[in-house]
């Protein structure tokens, strides 16, 4: 399985990352397919496997090749297909696993592929990472 970028699901709703948290380059706006496992991280025997893939607007470090996407703008287009694929909704129910190209993306609008077939045009996450925000102001010397 290929491996290709590093991740963030950033959890701030005010936190818009115009800078990387990791190298402080400025971060470019672009458009990814992400790869998104639906229901419970760890499903029953014989339960069907639920891969949904959303074209989607985040944060791109191309220095890090990390890529930011907003937790609250996601479960936004999230929770309606949930509701429509009758699996409850909750953040425990999904993690994005990856990135599809543009063209099986689009081939994969037009005739949708097997799950295996999809899995294995998945380039999953190198690294997920996870950044700790501290607010702008005056700290103590001995403060971490």
């Amino acid at each position: 399985m290929k491996k290709k970028y590093r991740f963030f699901l950033n959890p701030y709703r005010n936190m818009a990352f115009t800078k990387c948290p990791k190298c402080d380059g400025k971060t470019k706006v672009r458009k990814f397919c992400l790869m998104i496992h639906c229901g419970p991280p760890k499903p029953r025997p014989g339960q069907r496997i639920q891969l949904l893939s959303l074209n989607k607007s985040c944060k791109f470090c191309p220095y890090c090749e990390l890529i930011i996407a907003k937790k609250a703008e996601l479960e936004e287009v999230l929770q309606p297909m949930f509701s429509q694929m009758g699996i409850p909704f909750s953040a425990e129910n999904y993690f994005v696993m990856g990135t599809m190209s543009r063209e099986d993306w689009k081939q994969n609008q037009k005739e949708p592929l097997e799950i295996k077939e999809a899995i294995k045009r998945i380039a999953v996450f190198r690294d997920v990472w996870d950044f700790e925000v501290r607010p702008a102001g005056w700290y103590f010397e001995d403060e971490n």
